[in-house]
């Protein structure tokens, strides 16, 4: 502190020596500075003066500088203003058209004005707040654009789902003009390939059409073509529909990202819709309107798809049509094969199959495959027979039992020629012979043949338009044709030949006609030849059974006329009553046997008059007349022995067997008239053989001459079979032993009865030993 204190002492002596080197220097100073003090307040007044001047002065200029200053903030304003009103004016007109399109359900321009709006204007306004409320409203925007877009889609599948039996109708209509048209330019089987264009150009033009006007967006629908049906040339089916609802709700998913969902969605509702079309109505069978609008709605819905397929790029795919079609298919066969089956008329089969082969045609010519639908059809054609079948049944009966069975009358060349006409018959002969005439058949004959032939006729239309060879189309009627033959006509000629108040003139005229009949097969042949353009002769070509089936007929009614002569003898027969104990026989034969014997007679007496030509005559008079006059002795032969050795007649007096010796006689007598023509020597006597050696044996009691030749080929009975004589002659011995236990007043005569009786009994007992040998 000391050396501080010491030091501060030295440096304040230091500056007192310096101020007192200055001071005059300092009072200089003072003295200058006082003097520019004056000088200074001077300056400052002049100063002040001069500001107060300037002052007053720029008061005016301040006050303008003032003005301009607020104008020119003003002019930059608006400038501004203007050039932000330059960047929002198109926003809001863009959103004024937005709502605009949205209220005119013009929804795909919406959709490209609201994209425009979000990310060409918007983005450059978008710190204002109203651009941030537009900014928020852009989904809902979109949103309700693919709502409203759906819900016209939606009305469009609608509306689709309604008229699709009008859009088949109409594209039926167009296959059958085109097919039409081609019958007309060639007779060559049909291209597809020209309908396919056809398609394909209403297809491709279609677009073209479309407007996307408010009023054409508006219709979803069908549109209105009442008035086409006036016009010569029917409209395009795609004419008849708006397809722009698909397209603009296509597009506006695409645009949005979601044209899978919008896919997927259109192809389950159409799926939907094709399982709706493709059940049929329980009644369908009941009309052919019922399968035309069956048919009408499945075409539709198809000509839909396919103009789909053709006109937008994905939204269907081939693969997708062909997974429908094969569904479609299926579910098609099947529902035709179940309701087909109830139909009975066949006129309705075969307007069905026309419609069915201008189905598969329609849809054919937009290149689906049909070769199931002609498979099917193919199937149809057996029913289709067979109910032709069931309506040639009622055909030929009613002309079998109308018929009156006798040979048909002519009077004049225009008659017979009429008759020439229907049926193929030729007999130098007949037209020699001057009028009136009479063909040797009735008429069933000629209307027969002609409803054979129009059966032919019935079963070549169904073969129409089914693209078959000719073979293929000779075999078919043929194969019907052997049908109505063999199983048709065949059990209608066995019904009236079986009925029970046939008779035997009716009987030998159905011979007759079925001779004919057969005959006129081999024309018949030649019919369907011409018609088909098919050899006989070529390999697998089926031939025509009605040779056999009027073989069959004519052996049927043959056995006929032998069953009914045999019953009508057999009805004489129940008329006989033999007084078996008659000691004496009477002087004619039994008057059943005369009757018998008479009718008889004139039944053959018919045989030997029957008309046609030679051949025919001979053949009926002869091998069928022959025959049944045999059939009838062998039947009358046989009965009359199983009446002699009836158990219930236990005894026989000599004198009734020689009454019924008179009735055998009676018969001989007959066979040996010749009733029939054509019988050999005594051929129809040997009817009676077996009868009339057994007779013999006993009115002549030669039993001595049958023991002893029995066996012998040469023996004179020969025929008697020692049973037979055994029973016969037990039944006589009954009535000796009856008698010799009555008489016995004369014993003489009672000696004779004896040995008579022994004589039997050693008869007999030599009989059991032929019978026993015989056996053994």
């Amino acid at each position: 502190m000391e050396k501080l204190e010491a030091r501060i002492r030295n440096h304040d002596r230091e500056i007192e020596k310096m101020c007192n080197f200055h001071y005059q220097g300092f009072v200089d100073s003072i003295t200058e500075l006082l003097k520019v003090r004056g000088e200074a307040q001077k300056l400052k007044n002049q100063v002040t003066d001069t500001n107060r001047k300037l002052q007053n002065e720029g008061k005016e200029l301040i006050i303008a500088m003032e003005e301009l200053k607020q104008c020119r903030l003003q002019q930059r304003n608006i400038s501004a203003t203007v050039d932000k009103l330059t960047l929002c004016l198109p926003v809001l007109e863009m959103y004024s058209k937005l709502r605009e399109q949205m209220k005119s359900k013009r929804h795909y321009p919406a959709l490209k004005t609201l994209e425009h709006l979000e990310h060409t204007y918007l983005p450059q306004v978008s710190h204002y707040r109203f651009c941030k409320i537009m900014v928020d409203n852009i989904p809902k925007l979109r949103e309700e654009i693919k709502e409203v877009s759906m819900s016209d889609l939606k009305d469009f599948l609608e509306s689709i789902r309604k008229h699709s039996d009008k859009i088949g109708e109409t594209a039926m209509k167009q296959a059958q003009q085109q097919r039409n048209l081609d019958n007309i330019v060639s007779q060559h089987p049909r291209i597809s390939g020209g309908k396919k264009s056809k398609k394909e150009v209403c297809a491709s033009s279609d677009l073209e059409v479309k407007t996307t006007s408010p009023m054409s967006e508006q219709d979803s629908g069908i549109l209105d073509v009442e008035d086409e049906d006036e016009d010569e040339e029917v409209p395009g089916a795609q004419d008849l529909v708006d397809f722009s609802p698909v397209y603009r709700c296509l597009h506006i998913y695409s645009v949005l990202g979601a044209r899978e969902t919008f896919e997927n969605y259109y192809r389950k509702q159409r799926r939907k819709q094709a399982r709706l079309v493709l059940q049929p109505p329980s009644n369908m069978h009941e009309t052919l309107d019922g399968y035309r609008k069956y048919f009408n709605q499945i075409v539709g819905f198809f000509v839909v798809e396919d103009h789909i397929l053709h006109t937008t790029q994905g939204l269907v795919n081939r693969a997708y049509i062909d997974e429908l079609w094969e569904m479609a298919l299926s579910k098609t066969i099947a529902a035709l094969r179940t309701h087909s089956s109830y139909c009975s008329d066949p006129s309705l089969v075969l307007d069905l199959k026309n419609l069915i082969v201008l189905f598969a045609d329609t849809l054919q010519g937009y290149g689906f495959p049909v070769n199931q639908l002609f498979d099917m059809l193919l199937e149809i054609q057996d029913q289709y027979s067979e109910t032709l079948l069931k309506k040639w049944t009622g055909v030929f009966r009613n002309i079998l039992d109308s018929d009156n069975y006798s040979p048909i009358p002519v009077t004049n060349e225009e008659m017979y020629k009429k008759i020439v006409g229907q049926f193929p018959f030729q007999d130098a002969e007949l037209e020699k012979q001057p009028f009136p005439k009479k063909f040797p058949f009735s008429e069933f004959v000629p209307k027969v043949y002609n409803q054979i032939k129009e059966f032919i006729y019935a079963c070549l239309k169904f073969s129409e338009d089914l693209h078959l060879s000719s073979t293929e189309v000779d075999d078919m009627i043929r194969k019907s044709t052997n049908l109505l033959l063999t199983r048709t006509l065949s059990n209608c000629l066995q019904n009236v030949i079986k009925r029970k108040n046939v008779g035997l003139t009716e009987l030998v005229q159905i011979i007759i006609n079925t001779t004919h009949l057969e005959k006129s097969c081999k024309f018949l042949e030649e019919f369907i030849t011409n018609i088909t353009n098919v050899l006989p002769e070529t390999v697998h070509t089926t031939k025509l059974y009605g040779t056999t089936t009027f073989k069959d007929a004519r052996h049927a009614a043959e056995e006929e006329i032998y069953t009914n002569l045999n019953q009508k003898i057999d009805q004489f027969l129940q008329l006989a009553d033999y007084d078996w104990m008659a000691m004496e026989p009477g002087s004619k034969a039994s008057d059943y046997l005369v009757d018998l014997i008479g009718f008889l007679r004139s039944t053959f007496a018919v045989f030997t008059h029957l008309p046609g030509d030679v051949d025919v005559h001979s053949t009926m008079s002869g091998k069928v007349a022959q025959t049944a006059c045999m059939s009838a002795c062998k039947h009358l032969s046989t009965s009359l022995m199983q009446l002699l050795l009836e158990a219930e007649v236990r005894q026989l007096t000599l004198g009734a067997l020689q009454q019924f010796n008179l009735d055998v006689e009676e018969c001989e007598q007959f066979a040996r008239s010749g009733p029939v023509p054509g019988f050999q020597g005594d051929t129809l006597q040997l009817a009676f053989i077996d009868l009339r050696q057994l007779l013999d044996l006993f009115i002549q009691w030669d039993w001595s001459t049958y023991l002893a030749d029995y066996g012998q080929p040469t023996c004179k009975y020969l025929r008697v079979n020692p049973t037979t004589a055994l029973v016969l002659l037990e039944k006589i011995s009954r009535v000796m032993r009856d008698t010799s236990r009555k008489n016995n007043v004369f014993a003489q005569f009672r000696k004779n009865e004896r040995d008579k009786q022994k004589l039997i009994d050693t008869v007999a007992k030599q009989l059991r030993s032929l019978i026993n040998s015989h056996h053994s």
